[in-house]
């Protein structure tokens, strides 16, 4: 969200001490406009790594082409937390697991315990949540509308195969912001039917050979390593996360806190809901 809101925002946008606050500003509206329409129990804010050992153990070519964070957005970052605890939100981080598989973790914990979850994210990988008790709040490039509601239906429709899915299709499909090429000359499409015929990317690589072109024969076996490894790397973590508590957002002391780092209008708005 950060990201997505440094870069639909301009950098004129500045606070105290001059800095920019786009980031904070834009990411603070996106979540109070979904906290408005779906009244949450609780809200989490997940950090993590950018890129998990783990997974650029399985493949070196994973997040290695993403440029450096802008110093613009850096001085935004690392007040983030300080920021937006004050609204009474929940921020969980984590040393070796990325933000993506806390999200996932707190989604099934809510689930376990009887309640629902609303993923917020800017990124498909999170399709895979989608199910019972999940949706997601997907945020396009942009982030000025806030999130479209994407619950398992969606994701059928949109690629013709279930949440479950997921990573054997991006495994084949590749996934160019995360640096994963997929199978050679497999598009979504092609993707999408070999998951529907075979039933798992196992199925395609065990059944391959029987696909009409050689080609696409080729490539399933000799890439079959590969394969594994970029469905492994879609797949979510288990972070091991504790249920959070309930916390209604705090409109007083969020206002304050607009008011101190220089978003002077959001502090007005915020402060007439408290």
């Amino acid at each position: 969200m950060l990201y997505r809101a440094f870069f639909a925002l301009p950098k004129s946008i500045k606070g105290r001490d001059d800095q920019p606050v786009n980031a904070l500003l834009g990411t603070a509206n996106l979540i109070i406009r979904e906290i408005e329409q779906h009244a949450p129990r609780a809200v989490v804010l997940c950090f993590g790594p950018d890129a998990a050992a783990y997974r650029t153990e399985l493949y070196a070519g994973y997040h290695a082409e993403r440029p450096e964070m802008p110093p613009e957005l850096r001085v935004q970052w690392d007040v983030a937390e300080e920021f937006f605890t004050r609204f009474a939100w929940t921020v969980a981080d984590h040393d070796s697991l990325e933000a993506d598989d806390l999200l996932g973790s707190l989604a099934e914990a809510e689930v376990n315990a009887g309640g629902e979850a609303l993923l917020m994210t800017g990124d498909r990988d999170m399709f895979q949540c989608a199910g019972d008790g999940v949706a997601i709040l997907y945020v396009s490039t942009g982030g000025k509308r806030g999130g479209e509601l994407v619950d398992a239906d969606e994701v059928r429709t949109r690629y013709g195969i279930g949440p479950d899915l997921v990573p054997d299709f991006i495994a084949l499909r590749g996934d160019p912001s995360d640096g994963l090429p997929g199978a050679k000359g497999v598009g979504e499409k092609t993707a999408a039917d070999l998951l529907r015929r075979h039933g798992s990317l196992d199925g395609v690589l065990e059944m391959g050979i029987d696909e009409a072109t050689p080609r696409l024969r080729g490539t399933l076996r000799d890439s079959r390593d590969e394969l594994l490894a970029f469905r492994e790397i879609a797949k979510l973590q288990d972070a091991k996360v504790k249920l959070p508590k309930d916390r209604e957002t705090d409109w007083a002391s969020a206002a304050a806190a607009a008011e101190e780092f220089g978003m002077g209008a959001l502090a007005k708005r915020l402060a007439a809901k408290a």
